[in-house]
């Protein structure tokens, strides 16, 4: 049984990295048989159908080789409460320490608001 049930998807998803490689290689087979027949003169028309192609076949590759080395696999839901238990932490610290420097900001705002200005008119104020 396959860890999770999603066979299916997972199935479904190497057809469609199946179908990119085929695409991939049409691509390129397509721009070589133009550059071939003279169809097409353009070098950069070429060299871009081509690098394109190439592209797209080695994301397709890649993701065909998507299958992981541990026989044991582990929910999605427990690797997603793991990992927002770790990102909760670290947002609470990141918030802890703007919350203080905001709430020191207001208490220097509030110091300082009403404090005349040595450099000012000393009568300005008044």
């Amino acid at each position: 049984m396959v860890c999770g049930g999603f066979a299916c998807s997972k199935n479904a998803l190497c057809a469609l990295n199946v179908v990119y490689m085929l695409v991939g290689l049409l691509l390129i087979g397509v721009a070589a048989w133009g550059k071939g027949l003279g169809l097409v003169s353009s070098i950069h028309i070429i060299g871009g159908v081509i690098a394109v192609g190439v592209f797209l076949l080695l994301i397709a590759v890649a993701g065909l080789i998507c299958k992981s080395r541990s026989s044991t696999c582990q929910m999605c839901g427990e690797k997603f409460l793991k990992h927002s238990d770790e990102a909760l932490k670290i947002l609470g610290g990141v918030g802890l320490f703007f919350s203080f420097t905001e709430i020191l900001g207001v208490w220097l705002a509030m110091r300082f608001r009403n404090q005349k200005d040595p450099r000012a008119n000393p009568s300005a104020f008044l």
